[in-house]
């Protein structure tokens, strides 16, 4: 627990916070605090109690335990959802509970904190989490400003971006998802940028372009003689990160035995040189990413699961260009004028190529492109032939024929809506599997639903 309380702030939330404690020593404190901050409170002291304020109070924000008595924590969220859709609700849990907590997080949790509370993280998760509430749009304050070139048109990119404006503040483990070339990288430059380390080292490692047997030396350090070719002590990328972030990129690839060397890292910020019996503490936020499926790695053996829910406090997942459509022309435009130095632009039918695309490499696929056509191009214009044969195949629109009749917007709406609800049945309304089944990434879905729910459509758990 926070040994100083952070200076209380007038201010004037939008709301009032539902605190959710069987334990009224507990319940208090937070209650306590929270109004010394200015904020107004409620309390309740079971999960049932709570429900029956969300019926009948306006709550801006829950704040629950996870283990009480009668109906726990997650349930409670659970059942909160069906009625207040956009809730936004904290978590606080033991250690031993952590699992679970980082499970919630997909059903609806923002974030949660493990006990005992450090009240200056609280503070910072409620506020954010206030403003949050209050709007759809990316809104970030003026200290949070994206950095030039990171382009979020599209509503699930500012979905990702806000999220990442919540958790900058702390210290918890980022895992970063999504296929490879989406800008995994980009993210967790961002994060590091808007952290209290933005003034600290970032150091990058690539887990996949590093040979096996020389990762534990790239990462841990090693001392002279500690193997063959090992001349002179060698500094870590760990020791190195002291004070700042260390990203691990393509976290899939370390080797089991390596896992289990990291695991002791993310548990107490000490290991050991290659070579050395002396234990080095290092202070450094670890973000890590991969472009596969982790929870099917664990399942297969491949990864190990206790190391997975220790990187795995906050995961913020990267859509795939394809379901972002709105980022694609001002990506494209921003990396052009990176090349041709702002002496170029599109024609509509290098407009209309762009957009029809998938780019199954994403944000990567999409700079190679542009970089092509900057080299190719003469005079002003980006044309058609300036691009890659299967970005300039893939983005003609086949000739209309009066055979086949336009496709009806809203009859196309009506099949989505009605595939959506379809696989949500099937998958017994799981939205991990059921994006999984409709090719969408859990973001997308989330997005789909939220739209749904505002048309008035029923796509929750009955």
């Amino acid at each position: 627990m926070s040994s100083l309380l952070p200076t209380p702030v007038q201010i004037a939330p939008p709301g009032r916070i539902l605190i959710v404690d069987d334990d009224a020593g507990q319940r208090s404190l937070l209650d306590s605090f929270l109004r010394s901050q200015g904020f107004v409170t409620l309390t309740a002291s079971s999960g049932e109690e709570a429900l029956e304020v969300l019926r009948h109070e306006d709550v801006a924000m829950m704040i629950s335990d996870v283990r009480m008595p009668g109906i726990s924590g997650l349930e409670t969220l659970k059942r909160a959802r069906k009625e207040r859709a956009v809730l936004p609700v904290l978590l606080v849990t033991a250690y031993a509970d952590i699992r679970e907590a980082v499970g919630a997080m997909r059903d609806g949790a923002l974030n949660y904190l493990t006990k005992p509370i450090d009240l200056d993280e609280l503070v910072v998760l409620v506020r954010q989490a206030m403003g949050l509430a209050q709007g759809t749009g990316l809104s970030l304050s003026e200290d949070r400003q994206l950095p030039a070139g990171v382009v979020a048109e599209s509503p699930l990119s500012q979905a990702v971006f806000r999220d990442a404006s919540l958790v900058a503040d702390s210290d918890s483990r980022i895992l970063i998802t999504g296929e490879s070339g989406v800008g995994k990288e980009v993210l967790a430059d961002v994060l590091h940028g808007w952290s209290p380390r933005a003034a600290g080292p970032l150091v990058k490692v690539n887990c996949a372009a590093i040979p096996e047997n020389l990762l534990e030396s790239e990462l841990f350090g090693h001392q002279k003689g500690a193997f063959t070719g090992a001349v002179a002590q060698r500094i870590g990328r760990f020791e190195l990160a002291h004070g700042g972030t260390i990203f691990l990129d393509e976290i899939a690839e370390m080797s089991p035995q390596l896992q289990a060397k990291l695991l002791r890292v993310t548990q107490d910020g000490r290991f050991q040189r290659v070579g050395s019996n002396s234990e080095i503490k290092v202070n450094a936020r670890i973000l890590a990413a991969t472009n596969r499926n982790l929870e099917q790695e664990v399942k297969s053996g491949r990864f190990r699961e206790d190391l997975f829910y220790r990187l795995n406090v906050v995961e913020l997942n990267i859509p795939p260009l394809r379901e972002r459509t709105e980022d694609i022309l001002p990506l494209a435009r921003h990396f052009i004028a990176e090349f041709t130095k702002g002496r170029a632009r599109f024609s509509s039918s290098v407009t209309e190529c762009l957009e029809i695309y998938p780019w199954p490499g994403n944000v990567r696929e999409l700079r190679n492109a542009m970089e092509r056509a900057a080299l190719l191009f003469r005079g002003e214009m980006i044309l058609p032939e300036h691009l890659p044969n299967k970005v300039r195949e893939g983005g003609v629109r086949p000739p209309a024929s009066s055979e086949i009749p336009a496709a009806d917007p809203e009859r196309l709406e009506e099949m989505e809506r009605h595939a959506i609800c379809q696989a949500l049945v099937k998958h017994e309304f799981n939205r991990t599997e059921t994006a999984k089944a409709l090719g969408l990434s859990r973001r997308a879905l989330l997005y789909k639903l939220q739209r749904l729910r505002e048309l008035g459509h029923k796509v929750d758990s009955p």
